[in-house]
């Protein structure tokens, strides 16, 4: 897919919780095609300690509206940098990039931990309009960690999960009894212990099942190289190959 750098502007901001925001992007002109699970660069202004762009994963895409919206997590001093924009402010982006969800199944189950469900939001809309309403499971340690919750509701039936009972099921997301339902594809964003169980699982049940990585991404196109995983068919960069891999081509990673 071609890629873009463009300078979009913030129509929307929304304060999830003090760790997440959401900010809705106005572009230009006309959105190109962006495939769930790809990502985006994002530059960082204002911060001198900070030289690199932040990859952040594409949360939503309204054609209609030509919006791209990201969820981010406040983590370091990008993130924060990030969390002070405000709307009307001008934000550079480069885009698409990565290797998105396939999007296949007729009964899908989309699962997604912490800052890891963010993918999953597009996903469920372009389910939704190939008219498949998938099942997806969302979990955190608490309630307060699981930064969004009615957004799927037009496009998903949605479940939860939290270590503490605060919301959903009390567990970890691999308990849920949405898993005894009959699924033909999973597909898994969150932390690393949470894909590798949910890949486990899914290879014992036989279900195709997609995971997206979160290694450190530096450039986004496969030129630093600090982003490697090595996975069954060898190195792999996750920016460029990735992030979204087949679980059975991660038997290395699971292994980890």
């Amino acid at each position: 897919m071609k890629k873009y750098i463009d300078n979009f502007i913030i129509a929307e901001k929304r304060v999830c919780s003090s760790q997440y925001f959401v900010l809705v992007l106005k572009h230009p002109s006309k959105l190109p095609q962006v495939l769930p699970g790809q990502f985006v660069e994002v530059e960082v202004k204002g911060n001198k300690d900070v030289y690199l762009r932040r990859p952040i994963s594409v949360h939503d895409v309204d054609v209609e509206n030509n919006t791209l919206s990201l969820l981010v997590q406040i983590v370091g001093k990008g993130t924060t940098t990030l969390s002070m924009l405000k709307e009307g402010d001008s934000l550079s982006l480069v885009y698409p990039l990565g290797k998105g969800f396939s999007v296949e199944g007729e009964n899908p189950l989309l699962v997604g931990g912490g800052c890891g469900l963010a993918p999953l939001l597009y996903a469920a809309r372009c389910y939704s309009q190939k008219g498949v309403r998938p099942d997806v499971l969302l979990g955190g340690r608490t309630a307060d960690l699981i930064p969004i919750k009615d957004e799927f509701k037009p496009f998903a039936n949605v479940f939860f999960a939290t270590e503490d009972g605060s919301l959903g099921e009390k567990g970890l997301v691999t308990q849920h009894p949405v898993f005894l339902s009959s699924h033909d594809r999973i597909v898994a964003c969150g932390p690393n212990p949470m894909m590798k169980a949910v890949a486990r699982y899914a290879n014992e049940k036989d279900i195709a099942c997609e995971v997206s990585l979160e290694n450190s991404m530096a450039c986004g196109i496969g030129a630093c190289l600090c982003c490697v995983a090595d996975t069954d068919k060898g190195h792999k960069c996750v920016c460029k190959e990735g992030p979204v891999f087949d679980a059975k081509d991660l038997t290395k990673w699971s292994q980890n």
